[in-house]
């Protein structure tokens, strides 16, 4: 019984974050416009393809993640609360990231290649 309930734990946590992550798609125009606001753009570059932070797509990374590092900061980067940004704002910055395109290969950049 005590090896069983140590996969079905693991397992029923991993279910219940993807649902959750899952039900919260926001609104991408939306978390454009926070990006941008609440100048996350001064460290992570205007689409996220970093600078004196780190590159933050593509790809996105999960949602809880995401909520989990804007909530205790990493690094440099300080903490922003709830008061300060949202869970929906986040959720909303979350869908703007993932709208984000791959930047095309280096083969395909013409002053890379000479």
């Amino acid at each position: 019984m005590y090896y069983f309930s140590r996969l079905l734990l693991p397992a029923a946590v991993l279910l219940v974050s993807v649902t959750v992550a899952s039900a919260q798609s926001g609104n991408a125009d939306n978390g454009k416009k926070t990006f941008l606001r609440d100048g996350c753009y001064q460290c992570h570059g205007t689409v996220a393809q970093g600078g004196t932070g780190p590159r933050l797509t593509p790809p996105a990374i999960a949602l809880p993640t995401l909520m989990a590092i804007v909530r205790k900061g990493v690094g440099g980067m300080p903490p922003y609360s709830a008061e300060v940004l949202s869970d929906a704002e986040l959720t909303d910055i979350h869908a703007y990231l993932e709208t984000v395109p791959a930047p095309p290969p280096v083969k395909d950049i013409p002053l890379l290649n000479q």
